[in-house]
C-alpha cells in the first residue's frame, strides 16, 4: 500500500497543505495508509534525502523547514528561546548569533541538527517564564522578551564563571522588569550584577 504513495503525490499533498513538519500520524491520517505503512514511507524518503529527521518521529522538507526559533520549541520541549540568540532578535546586541540558545525546564541538552546546533539550559519552573509569542511566516514560537534573555544570559555567564553582557542598547532593557526577573533565580550576586551593569 505504500508503494501507491510516489514521492511526487507525497511531496505536494503536503506542501499544498502547507504541513511542513510532520509524523507518522500525519501521514497515516492523510493518504489512507497504515502507521506501518507511514514509517516505511518516512524512513524511505530521508534515506534518499528528500527528507530530513528534525526529532525523532517528527520529519520535515530540507528546502522547506519552519523557522529556526519554531524549530527550536519543537526539538525539546517544554522550552521557549532565549539567552544569546534571543537577545540578537530583539536587537539587543549587535552580534548575529548562530546557535540557537533556548531555555527548559528538563535536562541541560544540545543537539546539532539540520546543519545547527540548538542548545537548552534548564532553569527552576518558577523561573521558566518572561517569554512572548512571535510569529515568522505563518509559524508561531515561543521567545523570551529582551529582559528575561538578559537576565538569563547573565545568569548563566555567571554560572559559568564569564563576564557580564557589555555591549548591548541599554536602551531596550526595561531595569524595573529586568530585576523582577532576577528575583525568581533567588541569586544575589546576579542582584548586584544586573544593578551595576543597568545603571
Amino acid at each position: 500500500m505504500a508503494k501507491i504513495v510516489n514521492w511526487y503525490k507525497f511531496n505536494s499533498k503536503l506542501k499544498d497543505k502547507k504541513i511542513l513538519l510532520f509524523s507518522a500520524i500525519d501521514i497515516c491520517r492523510l493518504f489512507g495508509v497504515s502507521k506501518v505503512a507511514a514509517g516505511f514511507l518516512l524512513r524511505r524518503y530521508t534515506a534518499k534525502g528528500y527528507l530530513v529527521q528534525v526529532k525523532r518521529g517528527l520529519y520535515g522538507f530540507p528546502d522547506a523547514l519552519p523557522p529556526e526559533p519554531y524549530l527550536a520549541n519543537k526539538i525539546y520541549e517544554p522550552s521557549y528561546v532565549s539567552l544569546e540568540f534571543a537577545l540578537s532578535y530583539h536587537g539587543v546586541i549587535p552580534e548575529n548569533v548562530y546557535e540557537i540558545t533556548s531555555i527548559t525546564t528538563k535536562a541541560t541538552r544540545r543537539f546539532e541538527k539540520l546543519g545547527k546546533t540548538f542548545s537548552y539550559r534548564h532553569v527552576k519552573r518558577i523561573a521558566f517564564t518572561g517569554y512572548t509569542t512571535e510569529k515568522q511566516n505563518g509559524f508561531s514560537f515561543l521567545i523570551a522578551d529582551p529582559e528575561k534573555a538578559f537576565v538569563d544570559a547573565n545568569y548563566f555567564r555567571l554560572l559559568g564563571g564569564l563576564k557580564p553582557i557589555s555591549r548591548y542598547h541599554k536602551e531596550k532593557i526595561n531595569p524595573v522588569k529586568a530585576l523582577r526577573y532576577v528575583a525568581l533565580t533567588g541569586n544575589k550576586k546576579l542582584t548586584a550584577i544586573i544593578k551595576r551593569t543597568l545603571q
